[in-house]
């Protein structure tokens, strides 16, 4: 049988279709038989993920997408169909999200578990929504834009609380306030010439006193060893107060006091000597009696001397009264007793 030439160029034309669209799907990660290791996600937000783009895991790829198809007419549920490249042992609690890029493809990534049960061929990973870059990014603004409307309003308050309380008045006042800081500033400025003249290294007081000190200083320095002869010599003295008997002086002085009262005692009372020489008037009168005598015989003797010595050779013995009582004593101008 011969094949005519249309025969041979429909075939070619066929076989060319058929190659044509086997290597469109293998571009796309599809083959025409669907064999491999197969996982299924559920999502609900695609985020632009297409068929053959990435799944990684840690950064690794491990597939790709092989096939988007929505649950139901609702597109409530996409069902993402994931081909792996190899056989992975991935923990049955990890977890697929879809990761938008805006300045590439999306892609998926599997975050691992920590389960030693591992996912077989055709079962559903478990999914979470992951927010992409710009929602990322404005969930962060989003507290940072609310605080500045917050400030805003906050800042348009005050502005019309400053207006409201700035009246004529009080701008009055605040001239007069700038004016008492500029004479404030200026006081501090003589004081802080003030301050400077006494930091003066050559005039300043704070210089002299320094002086001082470092005078005393030195004589304390120079004097060092009659400073420690005098300390040794106090801790001497204090030893030797700390080796003496002070309690036993104590009780002596303690004794003597005692007696002295005891002798003041019966110096007070009239049993004794002296008690009765200080206390009984009669001893008092007796010698004021007897001076008084010693007196008129002292008196008599110079008056008449006669009566007591005698000399003479014709005459006798003076026949004259004897004093009873003292002569009036007189003075001349010169002072001389007669």
């Amino acid at each position: 049988m011969k094949i005519t030439n249309e025969t041979k160029v429909g075939a070619l034309t066929a076989l060319a279709i058929t190659l044509l669209i086997l290597g469109f799907n293998f571009l796309k990660g599809k083959s025409l038989f669907k064999t491999g290791n197969f996982l299924y996600a559920k999502v609900v937000q695609t985020k632009g993920i297409m068929v053959s783009n990435p799944v990684l895991i840690n950064g690794y790829q491990v597939g790709a997408i092989y096939d988007l198809k929505a649950k139901s007419k609702n597109l409530d549920t996409i069902i993402v169909a994931i081909k792996l490249n190899e056989e992975i042992n991935i923990p049955v609690n990890s977890i697929a999200s879809i990761v938008d890029n805006p300045l590439g493809s999306a892609r998926m990534e599997i975050s691992k578990g920590n389960s030693n049960i591992f996912l077989k061929k055709n079962d559903t990973i478990p999914t979470m929504d992951a927010p992409g870059m710009f929602a990322e990014v404005t969930h962060q603004l989003t507290p940072v834009v609310d605080q500045v409307k917050m400030t805003l309003r906050t800042v348009d308050t005050v502005l019309r609380d400053i207006h409201d309380v700035f009246d004529p008045y009080t701008k009055h006042n605040m001239q007069d306030l700038v004016a008492n800081l500029n004479r404030i500033s200026a006081g501090l400025v003589v004081s802080t010439a003030s301050i400077q003249q006494m930091l003066n290294q050559q005039s300043g007081s704070i210089a002299k006193s320094m002086d001082n000190i470092n005078s005393f200083t030195r004589n304390l320095a120079n004097n060092n060893d009659r400073i420690n002869g005098t300390l040794t010599n106090l801790q001497t003295t204090t030893d030797n107060l700390s080796r003496a008997d002070i309690d036993g002086t104590v009780n002596q002085l303690r004794q003597t006091v005692e007696r002295l009262n005891a002798s003041i005692e019966k110096i007070d009372s009239k049993d004794g000597t002296i008690g009765k020489l200080l206390n009984d008037t009669q001893i008092y009168d007796n010698l004021n009696n007897t001076t008084r005598s010693l007196n008129i015989l002292m008196d008599d003797i110079r008056v008449n001397p006669k009566r007591y010595v005698s000399i003479s050779v014709f005459g006798g013995k003076s026949k004259d009264q004897y004093l009873t009582s003292p002569l009036q004593v007189s003075q001349d101008t010169t002072g001389t007793r007669r």
